[in-house]
């Protein structure tokens, strides 16, 4: 493993391919804390890059390829795609590296996925740090999704209207730099989704590692185990949790303030958008430490 970058492996499990990266596992790196990134929906492990460089001297970080993104298994069937199944998934990668106790930074569809884990393993997480992970009443998350003309969530849409193939990196960076959602990303963390979140095709140009139909069924599916029961289990955490928010987020804030209250904890804002803790290294940097650190 080179002295800045991550090592890259997989497990097997359910017959899929689950991928990993590592940002530390030598004898230096014996008395950083295992810290588990997971990843937003249509994402990837290797955005946490440049936290995991600046923040080498405290975390051993080691990401998750959630199934359907990266370089882990592509896949689109719903009723493989519950929180449940990546939770397993992922206690399945920290078992294989050996990881007895570790903390979680769950952002979005991570944090969802994050409380999962932290539930069904109470004794193994230390901490947890949730920024607007997606974890609804099932009260909400019905009217949230029906209020949309057919049942269809917007997001969704959106997520299969994305462009999967381009014709190298660099024109990935240019495009998703000048426009919205991604244009708010600090530079580095856009680049370091790029760089893991697009596969080399063998005619010379890059696709998407994420199908779009995987990323919209995480938007769009009512019948998957997912946000309605990560909220419900939040009552069975117990490590100390963080719940984080942005400012000025497309979400809904009572979403967050009811994970907070279930939680009780305090809801803590940030400046910014759903992706605030992107928007500014040394500020999310900062954040990892006082939460987590």
């Amino acid at each position: 493993m080179s002295g800045t970058g991550p090592s890259g492996g997989h497990i097997e499990r359910d017959g899929l391919r689950i991928a990993f990266l590592d940002w530390g596992s030598g004898s230096d790196d014996a008395d950083s804390e295992p810290l588990l990134v997971l990843h937003p929906s249509g994402f990837c492990a290797g955005t946490f890059d440049p936290f995991a460089r600046r923040l080498k001297h405290r975390f051993r970080f080691v990401g998750v390829d959630l199934r359907g993104h990266g370089r882990s298994s592509t896949v689109t069937d719903a009723g493989q795609l519950g929180n449940d199944a990546l939770a397993i998934d992922v206690l399945a990668v920290a078992d294989h590296l050996g990881l007895e106790r570790f903390s979680i930074l769950g952002v979005s569809l991570g944090g969802g996925v994050g409380i999962e884990v932290a539930a069904a393993a109470p004794e193994r997480v230390t901490s947890m740090m949730l920024c607007e992970a997606i974890a609804i009443d099932s009260v909400t998350r019905e009217a949230h999704h029906f209020v949309y003309e057919d049942g269809q969530h917007p997001m969704a849409v959106a997520a299969r209207r994305r462009r999967p193939v381009w014709p190298d990196r660099a024109t990935v960076v240019a495009s998703y730099g000048s426009r919205q959602p991604l244009c708010v990303l600090e530079p580095e963390i856009l680049e370091a989704y790029v760089k893991w979140g697009f596969v080399d095709r063998p005619d010379g140009q890059v696709e998407l590692a994420c199908d779009p139909e995987t990323e919209a069924t995480f938007f769009g599916s009512i019948t998957r185990y997912g946000p309605v029961e990560a909220f419900q289990h939040l009552v069975d955490v117990t490590c100390p949790t963080s719940v984080l928010v942005g400012t000025d987020t497309n979400l809904e804030m009572r979403w967050f303030e009811a994970q907070a209250r279930r939680l009780d904890t305090d809801l803590v804002l940030v400046d910014g958008t759903h992706f605030f803790l992107f928007e500014d290294l040394d500020r999310g940097a900062s954040l990892i430490l006082k939460h987590l650190g």
